[in-house]
């Protein structure tokens, strides 16, 4: 199964991009969670407003579907201002940043997603643009090339991504605040399925309401993905309203469990334990065994399962905890639940 295809999958889909512009809020006060975030945020906006100056450079990390991308039109909102939104595999060329840079107005903002992806040609050009508000260009070449300085109006740029780490110290050092994106937690994530219920029309009591946040992953775009999912299965298998039964029942037919484990997930960690004896696995070769790519388990599929505890990464591999074998109604073994270790295979030699 492509992470795309999957139902639990953070990563943006193409039926996401049909109701995301309609569900992200447009003010901060709609602004569900990040209570710290938004907190500093209103300050920093209602200072910028003040001075009349455009609001500093801004950093936002964190994992995918989080709201990464509304917080930069929610900005763009309250400083009143046009946003110009790009991301980091669109620019190849420093050509195509001065493009984006020179059309810019006085206070504009430029959201470029996932910006840890731009080529490092790109980057030299971004940092005299943060930093001076200026664009150096080369005219010519050989040795009639000349350089030349274009002034750029004082704009806003925010950048997202899932990788921080990746970023180059030049460019994150340039940034005047810098942002970390949380999990949402299960009362938040209620409410955000309140609200996107009400702009889709869709009638849900508080116990679907929170049956299908609990299952979310702590993510509001695959709470509002499983929405949609559930609200047709209410349409279909009763009367239109979400109660606890409808959004189990839909659930459950999606494969998605109590812990929003889908069957990818749960095919990992059975294969751990069927066939490897919970661990330890080296990655290739658990990759090898379901099929899936190395990458894709390890950029994916882990995270969660990291979060959750039902993983450990060690030295010789990646090892089950007794919390993953309760959660597949298996048992662990001794080595597992804190017991001594099996002692180790003798040597033997063949002659």
């Amino acid at each position: 199964m492509s992470e795309f295809d999957r139902l639990m999958s953070a990563s943006v889909r193409t039926e996401d991009s049909d109701t995301e512009g309609t569900l992200r809020p447009k003010q901060l006060k709609e602004y569900v969670g990040q209570e710290q975030i938004k907190h500093n945020l209103s300050v920093y906006i209602e200072a910028a407003l003040g001075r009349h100056d455009a609001l500093d450079h801004i950093l936002l990390y964190g994992p995918p579907g989080l709201g990464k991308t509304t917080l930069a039109c929610i900005v763009a909102a309250e400083m009143g201002q046009n946003i110009r939104i790009t991301s980091g595999p669109a620019i190849d060329r420093p050509g195509d940043l001065a493009s984006i840079l020179t059309n810019l107005n006085q206070g504009d903002i430029l959201f470029i997603d996932e910006i840890h992806r731009l080529s490092r040609a790109v980057e030299e050009v971004l940092y005299s643009a943060m930093e001076d508000y200026a664009l150096d260009i080369m005219i010519g070449k050989g040795p009639t090339a000349r350089s030349l300085r274009l002034d750029l109006p004082k704009f806003t740029l925010i950048g997202a991504t899932t990788r921080a780490g990746m970023l180059s110290a030049p460019l994150r050092d340039r940034f005047g605040i810098t942002f970390r994106l949380e999990m949402y937690n299960t009362d938040e994530l209620a409410s955000i399925v309140a609200r996107s219920a009400k702009i889709l029309n869709v009638q849900c009591d508080r116990e679907g309401l929170y049956e299908i946040a609990s299952r979310s992953r702590g993510t509001p775009r695959i709470a509002n993905r499983m929405l949609k999912r559930v609200r047709d299965f209410a349409q279909v298998k009763g009367d239109g309203h979400i109660d606890l039964r409808i959004a189990q029942e839909a659930l459950n037919q999606l494969n998605v469990d109590e812990l929003g484990l889908d069957r990818v997930d749960r095919n990992v960690l059975l294969t751990m334990i069927d066939k490897f004896g919970g661990g330890p696995v080296g990655l290739d070769t658990l990759a090898a065994s379901t099929g899936e790519d190395a990458g894709t388990i390890e950029d994916v599929y882990e995270p969660y399962l990291l979060q959750l505890g039902f993983i450990m990464r060690t030295s010789r591999g990646r090892v089950l905890t007794p919390a993953a074998y309760a959660h597949m109604g298996r048992t662990a073994p001794e080595s597992a639940q804190g017991g001594e270790n099996p002692p180790a295979m003798q040597q033997t030699t063949l002659f």
